[in-house]
């Protein structure tokens, strides 16, 4: 069955309507495959950074690369530095288009990233997670940052999963070690009770999936084992994963929405799964089922999770059909 045989309507066609450039961009690339010089594309990646969120967002940006305010970004949430960037390479923005955004990486860079890779929440190892981690070094590939000092992000990824080289919380004295927040191996998150997070195992997941293979070391590679071994010990669709707090999983992993911060939604999940090769697995099968059958009669997906009136932009109306998360959903009913 090819993919828009899985489709109630005429998705493409919708997505690719010219009333909204990200995703018509989108679409072009992800959907229809063009190759980087095809003249069409390169017209409608254009238009996409001059015409739309992506503009809307750097031109709300310091010109020294900063939302809001300077220093690690991570507040005020959702306008200040760290969302804005996640938010820019969901769009698809290029540092190639636009040098701001280089501006802004680097400021994430030299504020955010402590000297042993690890982002954070206010520019110390304490603060960091594993959410925060895959966020950003997901974004920084999305959008073209190249640094030396990426690699050392994506090693401590690695080794905050296996644990390779990291010692205990408490442990003062060491170089690498685990704190109250990023606690231990496995995902192990003090914000869920000290248990493994899923969220912040698929924003991890993602990263790595976007990382070049030549570029995956043999630790990068343990750490996607055992996040493949964790994201498929149970089935997707029910998302019975440790939570610390609640007796039952979050409701949000059933409400699609766009952008993706660090709310997680099976979408998510599962494209992290595809990205790493994993896409016929038959245990993704109810999962793929529910992502079916959220889209309406005419294959469009609605907006149901929603940061409207929090961010730099808003993405639709709630409940509604909508663009940005349809093509979220296409894709990955295109790469299975």
């Amino acid at each position: 069955m090819s993919w828009q045989e899985q489709l109630n309507g005429d998705t493409l066609s919708w997505l690719l309507e010219h009333d909204e450039p990200g995703v018509r961009y989108l679409a072009m690339r992800d959907l229809l495959e063009l190759p980087a010089n095809d003249v069409d594309l390169i017209a409608a990646q254009e238009l996409a950074h001059a015409k739309g969120p992506i503009s809307i967002i750097l031109d709300e940006m310091a010109d020294s690369g900063y939302w809001v305010e300077a220093g690690p970004g991570y507040n005020p949430k959702y306008r200040s530095t760290v969302w804005a960037v996640i938010m820019l390479a969901q769009l698809g923005a290029s540092i190639r288009l636009d040098q701001r955004i280089e501006r802004a990486c680097q400021h994430l860079f030299e504020n955010a990233l402590t000297k042993n890779g690890q982002f954070s929440v206010s520019g110390t190892p304490s603060s960091t997670a594993d959410c925060l981690q895959g966020n950003l070094c997901s974004a920084m590939l999305d959008l073209g940052f190249q640094d030396a000092r990426l690699e050392k992000a994506f090693d401590w990824m690695a080794r905050s999963v296996t644990g390779e080289g990291i010692a205990p919380m408490g442990t003062k004295k060491a170089t690498l070690r685990y704190y109250a927040g990023k606690c231990g191996p496995d995902f192990v998150c003090g914000a869920n009770n000290k248990l493994p997070c899923a969220w912040g195992a698929i924003k991890v997941m993602l990263a790595f999936s976007k990382l070049p293979q030549k570029q995956r070391t043999p630790l990068i590679e343990d750490a996607i084992e055992k996040g493949l071994e964790f994201l498929l010990g149970i089935d997707p669709a029910t998302a019975t994963y440790p939570t610390g707090w609640s007796k039952k999983p979050s409701g949000n992993w059933w409400k699609f929405g766009f952008p993706v911060f660090y709310v997680t939604d099976l979408l998510q999940n599962i494209e992290a799964l595809v990205r790493l090769g994993n896409g016929d697995d038959p245990r993704l099968t109810n999962a793929l089922n529910i992502i079916r059958e959220k889209q309406d009669k005419n294959g469009r997906w609605a907006l149901e999770y929603t940061y409207a009136g929090k961010t730099w932009v808003d993405f639709g109306e709630k409940k509604m059909p909508n663009k940005w998360v349809t093509m979220r959903a296409a894709w990955v009913l295109k790469n299975i």
